[in-house]
């Protein structure tokens, strides 16, 4: 997210501080493992997930803005480091990881951010985030009081085809499905497809401009932190 959705990286800051809270973002961590993880290298998802642990090991909270890397923290790393030294500090950081909508929603019981956005938008649910952490409501309940905000629902929820290493091994079956997915969004005629994952808007926003198609991709963090 620092690299490609600073924006949204500083959306969330941004957001947090003004509800009052210290924000601390380790330079240090990178990646949470998971490309290596999902392609079945699990010691060299260790040898990169094992500094994360340990430099999360003291935070009270954390908030993580991506469905992908909230589940890898929170859902799959007891797995990884099962039967390691590092088991029970793995059970103890996913124990406090959340998403950033569900956090705000369910952690914090904030819905309402003050936030203005006069534009017609859809919202994408990343596979993750969805299916791993069930993230569905949260966000929806945020973009119910953005002022101006109209929201779209697409016919139906279905991947975007990116998948991380899915999108490389193999690219045609992950542009289809990305088309399918932009179509569904045109349909809803919304100016915006909203997202609380940075891969997903990556790859959506990738098909779009190659396309030549008006639709814009925006994070979440991003339209909750418009005022």
């Amino acid at each position: 997210m620092d690299a490609l959705y600073l924006r949204a990286g500083i959306s969330m800051v941004e957001i947090l501080e003004r509800l009052g809270h210290k924000v601390i973002c380790p330079n240090e961590i990178a990646c949470c493992g998971q490309p290596p993880f999902n392609s079945g290298y699990w010691d060299e998802a260790r040898t990169i997930a094992t500094p994360v642990l340990e430099k999360l090991a003291n935070a009270e909270a954390i908030v993580i803005g991506s469905g992908s890397c909230g589940a890898m923290v929170k859902k799959f790393y007891p797995d990884l480091f099962k039967g390691t030294r590092y088991a029970e500090l793995a059970k103890q950081v996913a124990a406090k990881t959340w998403e950033f909508s569900d956090f705000l929603v369910n952690k914090l019981g904030v819905t309402d951010l003050g936030a203005k956005f006069p534009h017609k938008v859809t919202f994408h649910d990343g596979c993750h985030g969805l299916r791993e952490l069930g993230i569905h409501k949260q966000p929806r309940a945020l973009l119910a009081n953005v002022q101006g905000l109209q929201l779209f629902e697409m016919t139906e929820v279905s991947c975007c085809g990116f998948g991380g290493t899915f999108s490389a091994k193999f690219p045609m079956i992950s542009t289809a499905m990305g088309e399918v997915k932009c179509t569904a969004a045109a349909e809803t005629g919304a100016e915006y497809i909203v997202s609380s994952d940075s891969s997903c808007l990556m790859h959506i926003q990738g098909l779009l401009s190659r396309q030549g198609k008006p639709t814009k991709t925006i994070s979440l963090a991003e339209v909750l932190n418009t005022q």
